[in-house]
């Protein structure tokens, strides 16, 4: 087990910085490459161990895909038609984005197919994922009355329907989606709010037809048209169809609550990936009182993208709730180290979600702020933080999850002695490299492995 030694940092935190690429655009890229017609180039992809489980399933189903470095996907794509039934179970590891997104597509194919993970993710729901699928068709046998992984899949002649989702999900809505393109008529998905947007934008450069309707109710619905051919409208390089993945914000977010947190800070993170389903943190630092700028502000690939530009500022408390907890529902542990440092109360609530992620981010984020002395108590649907606080030297646990274990290492640049953060390995799972780009800029980190 690996652990990061993390020092309080003792001069401001400076530079110009690239974070890895969007995780959940890399994995849509593989998917919408491997049911494409003809090659597609996929530039700046996300090499984590989620995003590879999501390549390795699509080569278990007969998608040709080659990787001439890390970074960089060649696929060649035999159309909606052309993937076959898999010989092995599709081990998706710790990725719920690969299992229902996969289930979704397995759910369009005539063949048998059986979905599995790690342990950690056979306890993830799925059956705000399986129940539609059925409803359009799908045979779907799992665990738990439907409820956990494996899933077992027998897909084919799925029908159109309208589906109206409980809780604003991308990772349902996508699934949903990806089956509509093999139905026989059109299908609508309903949220409560608007979830982030990757999977319609990229449906539309490849040429499908996704539209919004109208629901009423302050409610987000989508409706996507049965295809018969995927091929990328929009390329990056006029030579070839390609495609470049923006940065992460979602990692970039580390570092923005670091360079605010950290006294006369200023970092300019590059090619970030701004789209304003993502960006909720983003709105809430400012309401906050965070320096934060868009610099070239362009579109790549259908995605809008700019540089951010962060300064370290005062930050004053702040309630946050409704759609907004959709908008940065993959942000709130590094959210709430920034709210141990705010002046005054932050609460938190309508976000239920966060104890069905990597871990049960209400209770881990809890437990581990206050062991590191920050007034933090939970609530079913969130957390309220009392600040500023003084943080301190501690031993503290990621619990297995990669969003958990870096925002624990951003405390740690604001507390007042050593901290300890065990079990980083999972660090991997969306930021490779996250240490060694901490110190670039000036952070205190070290890795030491046992």
């Amino acid at each position: 087990m690996s652990e990061l030694h993390i020092l309080p940092a003792n001069h401001s935190l400076r530079g110009t910085i690239r974070v890895p690429a969007d995780k959940s655009i890399s994995h849509r890229a593989a998917i919408l490459g491997a049911l494409a017609d003809g090659d597609l180039h996929v530039e700046n992809f996300l090499p984590s161990q989620t995003t590879q489980a999501t390549v390795n399933c699509l080569r278990g189903l007969g998608a040709e895909i080659e990787q001439p470095d890390p970074n960089t996907l060649v696929i060649r794509g035999h159309g909606l038609r052309g993937l076959r039934e898999s010989n092995d179970v599709l081990f998706c590891e710790g990725s719920g984005t690969t299992m229902r997104l996969l289930a979704g597509i397995c759910a369009g194919q005539d063949f048998l197919s059986i979905l599995d993970g790690t342990p950690a993710l056979k306890r993830r729901p799925m059956a705000r994922v399986v129940n539609p699928l059925r409803e359009m068709g799908a045979t779907i046998l799992a665990r738990d009355g439907g409820r956990l992984p494996p899933l077992a899949i027998r897909g084919g002649h799925l029908r159109g329907i309208d589906s109206t989702l409980p809780v604003a999900s991308a990772q349902v809505k996508s699934a949903l989606l990806l089956a509509g393109l093999f139905a026989d008529a059109p299908t609508t998905v309903c949220e409560p709010g608007p979830s982030r947007d990757h999977t319609e934008r990229m449906l539309r450069a490849f040429g499908v037809r996704v539209e919004p309707v109208a629901p009423g109710n302050s409610a987000s619905a989508i409706c996507v048209s049965p295809t018969s051919d995927l091929r990328l409208l929009l390329s990056d390089f006029r030579s070839l169809p390609s495609i470049t993945i923006p940065a992460d914000f979602s990692s970039a977010a580390f570092f923005i609550v670091a360079a605010l947190l950290v006294p006369r800070s200023e970092l300019r993170i590059e090619r970030v990936g701004v789209n304003p389903t993502r960006t909720g943190l983003l709105d809430v630092l400012r309401a906050m009182g965070a320096d934060i700028v868009l610099e070239g502000e362009h579109e790549q690939g259908n995605e809008p993208v700019a540089d951010v530009v962060i300064r370290a500022s005062d930050l004053r408390g702040v309630e946050v709730g409704g759609d907004t907890v959709v908008r940065m529902i993959d942000e709130f542990p590094i959210f709430a180290v920034a709210a141990t440092q705010a002046q005054g109360e932050t609460i938190v609530h309508d976000a239920a979600e966060l104890r069905v992620k990597e871990s049960d981010r209400i209770a881990t984020v809890v437990t581990e702020l206050r062991a590191l002395g920050a007034r933090i108590g939970p609530q079913l649907d969130g957390f309220v933080v009392e600040g500023p606080t003084p943080l301190r030297s501690a031993v503290v646990d990621s619990h297995g999850d990669h969003r958990l274990a870096m925002a624990l290492a951003v405390a740690g640049l604001v507390a007042e002695g050593e901290v300890v953060v065990k079990n980083v390995e999972c660090i991997d799972d969306s930021f490779p490299g996250f240490a060694e780009l901490m110190c670039q800029v000036g952070a205190n980190l070290s890795t030491k492995g046992h």
